[in-house]
């Protein structure tokens, strides 16, 4: 039996630079392999072997993606088996709780011919240096976009009515748990909604809630409550024992845009454009907050002010993409000098060699 996969970000490219939440999907694992080399070195490439042999044995694969490559990702978890393999070189720094005991390094770089790299060591140099300062663009720009997008917000939090807003947060909260507490701590995981990427925003709403029987489409502009809904929520599963999967603003990681309760079989999720969703089962519900919460009227009032920031912010947002995408076209670069000097055979022995510690812990259990 074919088992499935859930596909997230851990790390992001945000308006604070890259935000990491690695460490809060890492937690409980037994084994973690933290893969070191440069890029190029085939880490995505053995990840998504390992990813594809267990879910071919029914396992339920988590992926963790890259936010700065499309077609990578930087991470595999076998929650079942306990096991974990992640990218573990910058930006996402993974610190070791037992080294040797709960996790392992593997060192890829045995495999590249240092010689071969030496003879491009300007242009590595060069390369790292211009992927870094791209990258620090689209954060200042991303950061910039985020001080528009207060503009934006501020016209509906000063229309705002807080009192409906706290009333339908109880009101969802009273229809969700029914003051039922769990004898249990709860297990609370923080990922990202989606990211940033070199080819924009990307989420994985659809892949994330496919089994999910009940969802709720919150509709709503900004500044009209949604994130302060959901941390609501959220703080009321973890009091209440319930496992919570609590999934952050790719763009702004302090906001929140979704939260899942798989034992209550709930999402709810910001469902509002770069991440725009629509009702397509019965069980789907749309939460609108707009009449509810915001007074009438308020979209025509500020109509030619809105128009004005929509704009400003599209197009920081846009120009911000643009630098992910030259970041993305430079690490390519950067990976072919690296792929070149490398024996993939001596990453292959890498692959078996985990592959049959996996099968070892597989058959312990």
């Amino acid at each position: 039996m074919t088992g499935t996969v859930i596909n997230y970000y851990a790390g992001g490219n945000t308006a604070l630079g890259f935000q990491s939440f690695f460490e809060s999907n890492l937690q409980g694992l037994k084994r973690l392999y933290i893969l070191k080399g440069g890029p190029g070195t085939g880490k995505s490439t053995l990840m998504k072997k390992i990813g594809e042999e267990w879910k071919d044995r029914g396992y339920r694969i988590e992926y963790i993606h890259c936010s700065s490559d499309n077609n990578s990702i930087d991470g595999v978890i076998i929650r079942e088996l306990g096991v974990g393999v992640v990218d573990g070189t910058a930006p996402h720094v993974i610190e070791p709780i037992a080294p040797g005991a709960v996790e392992e390094y593997v060192n890829l770089g045995e495999a590249w011919d240092s010689k071969k790299l030496t003879s491009h060591k300007e242009e590595i140099i060069d390369l790292t240096k211009e992927i870094s300062k791209s990258f620090q663009t689209a954060y200042q720009l991303f950061n910039e976009g985020l001080k528009i997008h207060d503009e934006w917000e501020k016209i509906y939090i000063s229309n705002f009515n807080v009192t409906e807003a706290n009333k339908l947060a109880d009101e969802l909260i009273d229809e969700f748990f029914g003051g039922v507490q769990l004898n249990k701590k709860a297990d609370v995981k923080h990922r990202f909604l989606g990211a940033a990427t070199p080819k924009g925003p990307v989420d994985f709403i659809q892949n994330l809630t496919a089994d999910i029987p009940h969802r709720y489409f919150i509709k709503g502009r900004p500044g009209s409550g949604k994130s302060t809904i959901l941390k609501k929520i959220a703080a009321k599963a973890e009091d209440l024992g319930y496992d919570v999967e609590i999934y952050h603003c790719g763009f702004d990681p302090n906001s929140l845009d979704m939260v899942i309760m798989r034992e209550l079989g709930i999402a709810i999720f910001d469902s509002t454009a770069p991440h725009e969703h629509f009702p397509d089962r019965e069980t789907d519900q749309i939460i609108d907050l707009y009449p509810r919460l915001i007074k009438e009227g308020t979209d025509e009032k500020y109509s030619e002010e809105l128009n004005e920031i929509i704009a400003r912010y599209s197009a920081k947002m846009k120009e911000a993409t643009t630098h992910l995408a030259k970041a993305k076209e430079l690490h390519d670069k950067l990976e072919n000098i690296y792929s070149s000097a490398m024996n993939f055979s001596v990453v292959n022995d890498h692959y078996e060699r985990i592959r049959k510690e996996i099968i070892e812990i597989e058959k312990s259990m």
